[in-house]
C-alpha cells in the first residue's frame, strides 16, 4: 500500500507539472483575457482583438507549501486580502495589465513533489518571488536549501524575499530571516530585495503593504523592458549613440 501510495504521488505531480507547462504555451501562444480558476481544470478564454498590444512578463512565485504564495498573489492582484487559502496542489496563476505589460504571477506549489519542477520555470520567467513563512522556523533550513538552489540555476534573476507572517506573535524579524537565509551570500551578486509582508492583515505593524510590494514589481519590470530596448532598439529606430 505504501507503494501504492508513492506511486499516485509521483503520478499526482507529474500530471500537475504537465498541466502547468500546458498552460503557459496557452497562455503565451493565445493572446486574450483569461480567468485560471483554482481548480486548475477550467479555462474562461475572451479575445481582446487589436486591443491586445501588451509585452508578456513572468513573476515566478516559489516557496515552501504553507508559505502564504497563493494568499500573496491573491492580494497583490485584487487588492484584498482573504484569510485563508487552499493549498496549491500544482498551480495558481493571476494577470496583471500596466502600462503596455501583461504580467502573469505564476505559483508553482511548494510540497516535495512538485519542488523537484521548480527550475524547469526559471528561464521564462523574469522575476522571482521567494515567500517564506516567518513563523516556520523548523523549516528555514529546508527553505534556505531550495532558494539557493534555485540561485544557482538562475545566478542573474532578480529576486524579491517576502518573509510572510509579519502579523503573528512568533514570526521571525526580517533581520532574523535575513541571516536565516544566508542572504548576504547573495548580496550584491544581483538585483535582491527582502520585505516583510502579511497577506492577511496587509501592512500590519512595519511589514510592506502588498500594493507597495506590486508597484515595486511593476517597476522593476519596467525597467527591465527599457534595458531590453535599449540593446535591442527596434529595425530602423534612431541609434541615440549615432555621430
Amino acid at each position: 500500500m505504501a507503494a501504492l501510495r508513492t506511486l499516485s504521488m509521483v503520478i499526482g505531480a507529474a500530471v500537475a507539472a504537465l498541466g502547468s507547462v500546458l498552460f503557459i504555451a496557452w497562455s503565451r501562444y493565445v493572446p486574450g483575457k483569461r480567468k485560471w480558476r483554482r481548480t486548475g481544470y477550467e479555462l474562461e478564454y475572451r479575445p481582446l482583438g487589436e486591443q491586445d498590444n501588451y509585452l508578456d512578463r513572468q513573476i515566478l512565485v516559489l516557496g515552501l507549501d504553507g508559505a502564504g504564495k497563493s494568499s500573496i498573489i491573491h492580494a497583490i492582484s485584487t487588492n484584498t486580502t482573504k484569510s485563508s487559502s487552499a493549498p496549491t496542489h500544482g498551480f495558481n496563476t493571476a494577470q496583471i495589465l500596466s502600462q503596455g505589460l501583461r504580467i502573469e504571477l505564476l505559483e508553482v506549489g511548494g510540497s516535495q513533489n512538485l519542488r523537484t519542477y521548480w527550475t524547469q520555470y526559471l528561464k521564462k520567467t523574469h522575476i522571482m518571488v521567494f515567500v517564506v513563512d516567518s513563523t516556520d522556523d523548523i523549516r528555514l533550513q529546508l527553505a534556505r536549501h531550495e532558494l539557493h538552489r534555485l540561485l544557482e540555476e538562475a545566478p542573474r534573476l532578480p529576486l524579491l524575499v517576502l518573509a510572510n507572517k509579519q502579523d503573528c506573535k512568533s514570526a521571525l524579524t526580517v533581520s532574523d530571516i535575513y541571516s536565516e537565509l544566508s542572504l548576504h551570500r547573495v548580496q550584491g551578486l544581483r538585483e535582491m530585495t527582502l520585505l516583510g509582508t502579511s497577506a492577511v492583515c496587509d501592512g500590519y505593524g512595519s511589514s510592506t503593504p502588498l500594493q507597495t510590494v506590486r508597484c515595486m514589481l511593476e517597476e522593476s519590470l519596467h525597467n527591465i523592458k527599457e534595458v531590453e530596448e535599449k540593446s535591442h532598439p527596434l529595425p530602423g529606430a534612431p541609434c541615440k549613440n549615432a555621430l
